[in-house]
């Protein structure tokens, strides 16, 4: 097949150069079937290059009659693979083909499932068995087959991420609520030595909570990323059904658009994703991060991006595209460059879901508990192009016709320009000083929006400290109370409370409403303690006075407060590709799953991780704060366990 494959490939190169102008340099156009061919070839590759590189260094111990490190520490359970046979009960099979236990062996997907009982793939998670659930095949998008390769929506790009979660992910979703951008993960359960997602030990199930809240949609990378060419049809339903199993045990219910690992899925496999209710998602724009991650590198990956992207026309072009949140240059170098392109260039940023025409309400099934509304929007396009609607900035001031807000609420005649609540009137009509109030679906007939010409909404009128505000957010700050005195002690742990403030704390010197101590309006806003800090300003409101409701999960919506604290744990970064990487405040602190899935549920998780080491070696605490309809919340906290991550040339062997 070799040869077949480089003679399309060099139809493709001789297509391109014929579609493209003197000075041009783009990708391949879309022809039929180019796309489908070169995403499959590149998965082909990743899993050959992998392969070929394990079995090489196999082959070359065995001829020298060397015995390699795994062999020294494990010879007495033998040889495992093809010919050799399995392992025992209990062993894994390493890629090298030595049985043996540890992470060296059972880690996914280099583990030889075959012949590992052990392996991390073999294992199944904990929860409800999702099999028997309805799997109705809802809307116009295909349901298995061929696959989908590209959006349907001119003007759309769909950023997808695979591999995750990681411990990059909660810096990556911080960077696209920055751009008010969203983005598709196509999560794998237990892969490159993670632990299951939906253990509570790790932090997963909470970073998968906070994609979902913040409107990201959630897809299927399989359970641990295996090549389905070396699968029997049970292991392939083992891996879709283990991880719904787990994401159903994380948010209440699990998704039917699904990634095939290394874009290998035949007929049969296109036969199994259709039974089981699934859309097989691949992509038709990959700047191959996964291969450039390295400080000296990533400019490859943007100059790829580029040649697709610049000079193209949102009026007339659309991408699905791929990265992965496993590669450090790839979420902290490269992400930035994508999302200030996209939306420099005219184009909208969207999930799969969305660039597809798709529903939100199909994009998951009922497991546990419902599938959630989704009331998000999506950030204007800006630009000159003719098929452009950028949303206009108001520059009109409220008229005598208008009556300011007293209550939060704005439009039909109420204006919030003036209110205590913030000058911007949301879509959702609900007065705030936020980019979620005054961004691209801001209504400037009842309030004063800020610019939608700005690549990145830099221009959000968010409190950078205690008691700050800024003139399109006229908080009004309310009693703060008496200074610590000598009897507070400063918190050195982020609680506060019980003779222990947050004013002069690292933290921030608000005391919320539920002991944390921050500098936000989650912390400095309604229920902020004055006694125990400083700087406490009154918050956006709710429906009504005495309403303990939220009314919508929208960031529209009168604000919840989602407070999380830090984490003081630190440990450093041993394994990273990137030269340019520090040392940060680790986020690999044990963490629960929150106990609240009611469809308005959010779950938010800060991070500012850049660790390597799989947990914390030092018992930390982790606080995870879930907001339901009801603002229930939940605290946990467990203790966690040393183990640490493979390095970053492991990391590169697992390709999408």
């Amino acid at each position: 097949m070799r040869w077949w494959s480089n003679l399309v490939l060099a139809a493709c190169a001789g297509q391109t150069i014929a579609h493209a102008g003197p000075d041009e340099s783009h990708g391949v156009p879309k022809l039929a079937g180019a796309r489908r061919f070169l995403s499959e070839l590149k998965g082909r590759r990743r899993w050959e290059d992998s392969r070929s590189q394990v079995m090489q260094t196999a082959e070359m111990v065995e001829a020298r009659g060397e015995e390699s490190e795994l062999e020294t520490r494990q010879r007495s359970a033998g040889r495992c693979g093809g010919s050799r046979g399995k392992c025992a009960e209990g062993y894994c099979c390493s890629a090298e083909g030595y049985c043996g236990q540890g992470e060296e062996y059972c880690t996914s997907p280099d583990c030889q499932i075959n012949y590992g009982p052990a392996c991390d793939g073999n294992i199944q998670p904990d929860g409800e068995d999702t099999s028997a659930i309805a799997r109705p095949k809802l809307g116009k998008v295909q349901y298995g087959g061929v696959g989908i390769y590209d959006c349907v929506n001119n003007g759309d790009i769909a950023v997808t991420f695979d591999d995750g979660p990681w411990e990059y992910t909660n810096d990556l979703l911080d960077k696209f609520a920055t751009y008010e951008a969203k983005a598709t993960f196509f999560i794998t359960g237990n892969n490159l030595g993670k632990g299951h997602i939906n253990d509570p030990e790790y932090p997963w199930a909470t970073i998968i909570q906070r994609m979902a809240a913040e409107g990201h949609q959630i897809a299927s990378h399989t359970w641990s990323h295996e090549n389905y060419s070396q699968l029997t049809t049970q292991q392939f339903k083992n891996q879709m059904i283990w991880n719904e199993i787990a994401l159903n045990d994380i948010l209440g219910y699990f998704p039917t658009y699904m990634r095939p690992p290394y874009s290998i899925c035949p007929a049969a496999c296109q036969t199994q994703l259709a039974n089981l209710g699934y859309h097989a998602t691949y992509f038709d724009l990959d700047t191959e991060g996964y291969l450039h991650d390295d400080v000296n590198e990533i400019q490859t990956s943007k100059d790829i991006w580029d040649d697709a992207v610049d000079g193209s026309s949102p009026c007339e072009d659309s991408y699905l595209e791929i990265e992965h949140d496993i590669h450090y240059q790839t979420v902290y170098n490269l992400t930035d460059y994508i999302l200030e392109s996209l939306f420099n260039n005219g184009y909208r940023s969207v999930t799969v879901g969305q660039c597809l025409g798709d529903p939100p309400e199909n994009w998951y099934r009922a497991g546990t508990g419902e599938v959630p509304e989704y009331n998000f929007t999506i950030r204007a396009p800006t630009g000159t192009y003719s098929c452009l609607t950028p949303t206009a900035t108001s520059t009109a001031q409220p008229t005598s016709t208008l009556v300011v807000s007293e209550d939060g609420r704005c439009g039909e005649g109420i204006t919030c320009e003036g209110s205590e609540y913030g000058s911007c009137c949301s879509v959702n009509n609900w007065c705030g000083g936020s980019i979620d109030y005054c961004g691209s679906n801001c209504r400037p007939d009842f309030g004063i929006c800020s610019s939608a010409d700005s690549p990145v909404p830099t221009d959000a009128p968010v409190p950078t400290g205690p008691g700050s505000t800024t003139p399109d957010d006229p908080i009004t700050t309310t009693n703060t109370g008496p200074s610590p005195t000598g009897t507070l002690e400063v918190s050195i742990d982020g609680d506060c409370g019980n003779g222990i403030t947050c004013e002069g704390s690292e933290f921030g010197n608000c005391c919320s409403v539920h002991g944390w101590c921050g500098s936000t309006i989650d912390y400095c806003g309604d229920g902020c303690q004055s006694d125990f800090g400083s700087g406490c300003q009154a918050s956006d409101p709710s429906p009504s006075p005495t309403s303990t409701s939220a009314s919508s999960t929208s960031s529209t919506s009168p604000p919840s407060t989602t407070v999380t604290p830090p984490v003081t744990t630190t440990s450093t970064k041993t394994g990273s590709s990137s030269s340019s990487s520090t040392s940060t405040k680790s986020t690999k602190s044990s963490t629960s799953k929150s106990t609240s899935r009611s469809s308005s549920s959010s779950s938010s998780s800060s991070s500012s991780s850049r660790s390597t080491t799989k947990k914390s070696t030092s018992s930390s605490t982790s606080h995870s704060t879930s907001h339901s309809t009801s603002h229930s919340t939940s605290h946990s906290s467990s203790h966690s366990k040393s183990s640490t991550k493979k390095d970053s040339a492991a990391e590169a062997t697992q390709g999408s």
